[in-house]
């Protein structure tokens, strides 16, 4: 488990933008010039398209519970997708995250030991969704489990609002990570 981070300023739920002292490489490797550097379509690439698929599995699933919700969506196929989908991202998320603490943040930074406290920034925020991962778990789980369609919709309703949050906590973790270590990755041709 990851160290509390010793500023409030660090924490997912109130940070507003990755701190200046983890953007010492980001400034030499900024998001404008990574396609365009030759090592862009190895790790770097992969990296940032496995977060573009967490981002738009997760705005999918906004937008079905809110059709769900609206009565545009039939009860059996919100199901069927919900399902698919979410079990596509809560096992993709998690196994990315595993990843990323266990083998790709510890290599990084002792790659860049000037940076290493926003790699530990990032394993905390890993701890930090886990909880809104269980939440979305619970959530869609009591969307499937309600026993009539006014409970259904009621529970859609309550999961569509804990979506809301987790994509604001994962869109700022994400861009903070990708600001992180994709200039880490290309700095050093890491994969």
């Amino acid at each position: 488990m990851a160290e509390p981070l010793p500023h409030p300023d660090l924490a997912l739920e109130t940070r507003l933008q990755l701190p200046a002292d983890y953007q010492l490489i980001l400034a030499d490797y900024p998001r404008e010039g990574w396609q365009g550097h030759v090592d862009f379509n190895g790790l770097a690439a992969f990296w940032l398209d496995r977060h573009l698929e967490f981002r738009q599995l997760l705005q999918r699933l906004r937008s079905e519970a809110e059709a769900r919700i609206d009565g545009s969506l039939a009860p059996e196929a919100y199901a069927v997708r919900l399902q698919r989908m979410g079990s596509r991202f809560l096992n993709g998320l998690v196994g990315h995250h595993q990843i990323e603490d266990d083998a790709y943040f510890p290599e990084l930074a002792r790659l860049e030991p000037s940076i290493a406290r926003g790699f530990e920034m990032l394993d905390s925020d890993h701890h930090a969704l886990h909880g809104l991962i269980e939440g979305f778990a619970e959530g869609g789980n009591a969307v499937l489990m309600a026993a009539d369609d006014a409970a259904a919709r009621e529970a859609a309703a309550a999961f569509h609002n804990h979506l809301g949050r987790f994509q604001r906590l994962l869109a700022r973790h994400l861009e903070d990570e990708e600001d992180l270590v994709l200039p880490v990755v290309l700095k050093h041709r890491v994969g």
